[in-house]
C-alpha cells in the first residue's frame, strides 16, 4: 500500500507520539465497530476524522507545520491511511469454519 506524502507524514507522526497513537488506535476500533463492522463505512468516516486531524495538527505540530508552510494545505485523500490504521489496529474476524465433507 502506497500512501501519499501527507498521509505518510501522519502515519510517521501517530508513531512517534505516544499517546496520539494511543488515540488512534481507540479512534479507529471504536469507528469500525460504529459502522457496524462494516469498513467502507469505517473507512469513509475515518478518512475524513484523518483529514480534520491533518488541518489541526498542521496549525501546532512542527514536522506537519513545517511542511504545509513549505507546501501548503492543500486537500488530499486519506483513505489508505484510513485503511491502512484499520488492517494495522483491528483484529481481524476469525472465518467460520468450513465443515468438512465427513464420512
Amino acid at each position: 500500500m502506497s500512501l501519499n506524502r501527507s498521509e505518510q507524514r501522519i502515519f510517521d507522526y501517530l508513531q512517534s507520539q505516544v499517546d496520539e497513537r494511543h488515540f488512534w488506535i481507540g479512534k479507529v476500533q471504536k469507528t469500525l465497530r460504529g459502522a457496524g463492522e462494516n469498513p467502507d463505512e469505517a473507512v469513509r468516516s475515518l478518512e475524513k476524522a484523518l483529514w480534520d486531524y491533518h488541518v489541526e495538527r498542521s496549525a501546532v505540530a512542527r514536522p506537519l507545520r513545517d511542511a504545509v508552510q513549505a507546501e501548503g494545505l492543500q486537500r488530499t485523500s486519506m483513505k489508505n491511511l484510513a485503511e491502512l490504521l484499520l488492517r494495522l489496529w483491528v483484529e481481524p474476524k476469525p472465518q467460520p469454519k468450513k465443515a468438512s465433507g465427513g464420512r
